[in-house]
C-alpha cells in the first residue's frame, strides 16, 4: 500500500516550479479590454434571498455522480443556490461553448481550458466570460493556476480547480504472471510488449477512434521526457529548438513503436472500448491520466493494478506531464452573476479541495490548503513525479491556425496507421506551425 501524501507539501511546490514560464507563451497583441459589462464586482458575497439554479457546462460526463455529492455539498453551504452539473462530450466541447455563448443560450458557469490550449482566453477576449479580480478567496489558489487563467488584459477571469497528470496504468497480476519486472526504458517497454503479445495477450489497450486520445493520452504523455520539461517546450516557443528536432521525431516515431501491440482495428474503437479492453483484463497496459482513476476503480476489475511513468528512452530523463486542467469561470450572459460568485469563492476553500480530492481521486486540488491524499492510485501519480527529474504541463503552441493540437492529432493517427512516417509527420508539424509562428519559422536547427 502507497503511504498517504501531503498535497501541499509536492504539488504546489511543483506548480511554484512551473508558474509563470511553464503557460508562457510568446507576446500577444494587445487586447482590447472587454467591455464593462464583463467584470464581476469586486464587494464582498451578497446575501441571496431567492433560489437559483445555475448550470455548470464541462467536458466530464464520467464524473456525474461524484460532482453531485460535492455540488450537493455546496447547496448545503448555500441553501438557496443549486448547482447543475451539464457535460458535453469531451471531443464537442469547445465548440458546443461557443456555439451556446454565440447564441445567448449557454450555461451559468463552464469549466474553462488551460492558458496553452487558448480557446476559454479567445472566449473572455471576445467578451463572454466575467473578470472575476477581488473574488473573496482568490487569494488562496496558488500562484500557476491563478496565472493560468489570466488573461492578455491582465485581469482573472476563472478559479483554478482541477490539476491532472498522465503516466502508464498496468496490470500488476499479468506482468508477475509472466515474471516480467517493470521496464524502466522505453526498449524496455516494448520487449515486455512483444512478451505479453506472445502470450496471447494485447500489450497496450489504447485506439485512435476517439482521436483526441492521440496527442492527449500519446504524445502528450511522452513530450516532456523527450524535450526536458518546461525549459526544452519553452525552447520550441522561443525558437530556439525547431518543431521537426530528432525529439520531436522520436515523439511520433514512438507512435510507430507501439503501432503493432495496439489492439486489433484500433482506429475504429473509442476511448470507452479501450478502457474495456483494460479493466477486462484482455490487455496489460494502457497509457491514460489521473482522470481514470474513478472510473478503473468503479469498475472492479478482478485483477490488482498500479500506474507507472512513461520510461525514458536512451539518454532521456524521466518527465512526467501535468496540466492545469480545469478552472471555472463565469458566463458573462448570465442572470445571476452574484449567485456564481459565490459558488467560485466556495471552489477556494479547503473544504472544496478536500471534496475534489476525495470524491475524484487523481484530480488534484488548486488550493494552496495542506491535504491528505489516502487514495493508493492518486499517490502512485504523485510519488511517481516526485521520484522523477520533472513534470510540465502540456505542449501547445495554439495561438494560431493551424494549431499543435490539430496537426498533432491528424499527423498522430497517420503515423499510427502507417500511412506517413514519423519523419513526414514532424515536418508537417513544423510547416503548419511555421505558416504562423516567427519563432519556428527563423528557429535554430
Amino acid at each position: 500500500m502507497i503511504s498517504k501524501t501531503r498535497w501541499t507539501t509536492l504539488i504546489v511546490l511543483l506548480l511554484m516550479s512551473i508558474v509563470l514560464s511553464a503557460c508562457a507563451q510568446p507576446a500577444q497583441p494587445a487586447v482590447t479590454e472587454a467591455p464593462a459589462a464583463t467584470e464581476a464586482p469586486a464587494a464582498e458575497e451578497p446575501a441571496v434571498t431567492q433560489s437559483v439554479t445555475l448550470t455548470l457546462g464541462n467536458w466530464r460526463p464520467d464524473d456525474v455522480k461524484q460532482m453531485q455529492v460535492i455540488l450537493d455539498e455546496f447547496n448545503k453551504d448555500n441553501p438557496n443556490i443549486t448547482i447543475k452539473f451539464d457535460p458535453t462530450n469531451p471531443p464537442d466541447y469547445d465548440a458546443a461553448v461557443r456555439t451556446q455563448m454565440e447564441a445567448g443560450t449557454g450555461a451559468d458557469l463552464y469549466y474553462l481550458r488551460s492558458k496553452g490550449s487558448g480557446a476559454s482566453h479567445k472566449l473572455y477576449d471576445e467578451g463572454h466570460f466575467l473578470a472575476i479580480d477581488g473574488l473573496p478567496g482568490l487569494d488562496n489558489i496558488i500562484p500557476a493556476a491563478m496565472d493560468n487563467w489570466t488573461a492578455n488584459d491582465g485581469k482573472v477571469f476563472g478559479v483554478g480547480y482541477i490539476a491532472t497528470s498522465e503516466g502508464i496504468y498496468y496490470n500488476q497480476d499479468i506482468f508477475a504472471e509472466l515474471n516480467l519486472p517493470l521496464p524502466t526504458t522505453w526498449d524496455e517497454l516494448l520487449t515486455d510488449a512483444k512478451a505479453f503479445q506472445d502470450a496471447g495477450y494485447i500489450p497496450f489497450a489504447n485506439a485512435s477512434g476517439d482521436s483526441w486520445t492521440v496527442p492527449t493520452l500519446l504524445l502528450q504523455n511522452w513530450i516532456p521526457m523527450l524535450i526536458g520539461g518546461e525549459a526544452g517546450r519553452m525552447a520550441y516557443v522561443n525558437g530556439e529548438r525547431c518543431l521537426n528536432d530528432a525529439d520531436f521525431t522520436q515523439a511520433f516515431q514512438m507512435l510507430k513503436d507501439i503501432s503493432p501491440y495496439l489492439p486489433e482495428g484500433q482506429a475504429a474503437l473509442t476511448y470507452y472500448d479501450s478502457q474495456q479492453l483494460f479493466l477486462q483484463g484482455r490487455a496489460v497496459m494502457w497509457f491514460g491520466g489521473s482522470w481514470d482513476i474513478p472510473v478503473f476503480e468503479a469498475a472492479l476489475p478482478e485483477f490488482k493494478w498500479s500506474i507507472m511513468p512513461v520510461p525514458p528512452v536512451a539518454g532521456k530523463d524521466s518527465y512526467f506531464e501535468f496540466e492545469l486542467d480545469a478552472g471555472v469561470g463565469i458566463n458573462a450572459a448570465t442572470k445571476y452573476p452574484e449567485e456564481a460568485k459565490i459558488f467560485l469563492s466556495w471552489l477556494t476553500s479547503k473544504k472544496s479541495a478536500e471534496l475534489l480530492a476525495g470524491n475524484l481521486p487523481g484530480f488534484f486540488p488548486m488550493t494552496k490548503d495542506e491535504i491528505t491524499l489516502d487514495n493508493e492510485y492518486a499517490n502512485a501519480f504523485l510519488q511517481g513525479i516526485a521520484a522523477s527529474k520533472g513534470a510540465d504541463v502540456r505542449f501547445y503552441m495554439n495561438e494560431g491556425v493551424p494549431d499543435s493540437t490539430t496537426l498533432m492529432t491528424d499527423n498522430g493517427i497517420a503515423v499510427l496507421k502507417g500511412e506517413i512516417t514519423p519523419e513526414d509527420a514532424v515536418n508537417n508539424l513544423y510547416e503548419g506551425i511555421s505558416t504562423w509562428s516567427e519563432a519556428q519559422k527563423n528557429c535554430t536547427k
